[in-house]
């Protein structure tokens, strides 16, 4: 998850997997694959920073795991 404000300073976290695109024009829109659109404080740029720390960490720890079970012998 990843944690975002809206413009009213209220902050919550929506799973980017579920993020259909980001719009800046000039207010930053994310638009959800059902159809949900929320106008957040952050940049276009800064969600995308957000978007790949998040998928990063998932596959480093995907990656740990994976070595962890190979170490036990599974």
């Amino acid at each position: 998850m990843i944690v975002v404000t809206r413009l009213n300073l209220s902050r919550f976290a929506v799973n980017p997997d579920l993020i259909e695109r980001v719009q800046a024009s000039p207010d930053t829109t994310i638009v959800m694959v059902d159809g949900a659109r929320f106008v957040v404080r952050e940049t276009m740029d800064e969600l995308i920073a957000q978007i790949t720390a998040f998928r990063a960490s998932v596959l480093a720890q995907a990656s740990r795991l994976a070595s962890a079970r190979q170490a036990e012998g599974l």
